[in-house]
Parts: structure tokens; C-alpha cells; sequence
């Protein structure tokens, strides 16, 4: 197996992102978009979240989000709880992946676990 060298400047970046992608059950869109604008006002208080919003095609919505840190990630989660689990009522996720530099994603493996997401180690980039 051959080893690859990380870019010492992309790994310097600690920002995780969680990359959500849910399917709305048919009647349920409206439902959905309203509790988009609660999870939207909950997270604007976020001090660690560097961005954060809702995306479509039908009835299938994504969430873009990045937080400075894993600690921001699991902070975010903990906020939003409540709502998250209002949404998986109404709809499912199709996907779910975490981004980031492997030293992150080591701290969010285990209280990530039972989600089951895809994991990215971020090895090459930079960040202004």
C-alpha cells in the first residue's frame, strides 16, 4: 500500500463539515421548510458554525453546514437535537458524510457512530 503524504497546509484547517442529504415524504415539504427556518435560527447563534443553509431539488433537501472544529460540529448537534429528530418524522436521510482533517474526525467517530456516516479525511486545499 503506498502511504500519501498530507499537504501540511490543508491539514492546519480544522473545519468539519457534516453533509446531510434527506428525502421529504410526499406532503411533507411545507412541514419540512418550516422546521428549516427554526434549525436556520437556532444555528445563527452558533458561535463556531462558519455557515450554514438549506438546499433543493423536489423533495430532496441538503443541508450545507461547516463549523470550526469538530467541537463546533458536536455543539451544533447537541443544539439542534430536538429538530433533527422532528425531521427524521417526516423524512430520511439518503446520505450523510462528515469532512475534515483526520485529527477532527477522530473526535467525532465514536459520538458520530450510530449515525453511520461516510468519512473524508481532508488531505490537500487551503483556507483564507
Amino acid at each position: 500500500m503506498v502511504e500519501i503524504q498530507q499537504n501540511a497546509e490543508a491539514t492546519q484547517d480544522t473545519c468539519c463539515t457534516i453533509v446531510p442529504y434527506f428525502k421529504v415524504h410526499d406532503g411533507q415539504l411545507e412541514t419540512f421548510n418550516a422546521l428549516c427556518e427554526q434549525f436556520v435560527e437556532k444555528t445563527n447563534r452558533e458561535p463556531k458554525c462558519l455557515y450554514y443553509g438549506f438546499s433543493f431539488n423536489g423533495n430532496q433537501a441538503h443541508c450545507r453546514e461547516g463549523y470550526a472544529d469538530a467541537e463546533g460540529l458536536l455543539a451544533h448537534l447537541e443544539n439542534v437535537g430536538g429538530l433533527l429528530e422532528q425531521v427524521l418524522e417526516i423524512a430520511e436521510i439518503t446520505r450523510l458524510e462528515v469532512h475534515g482533517p483526520e485529527d477532527e474526525l477522530e473526535k467525532l467517530r465514536e459520538p458520530l457512530a450510530e449515525l453511520d456516516p461516510q468519512y473524508f479525511t481532508l488531505e490537500y486545499g487551503f483556507r483564507r
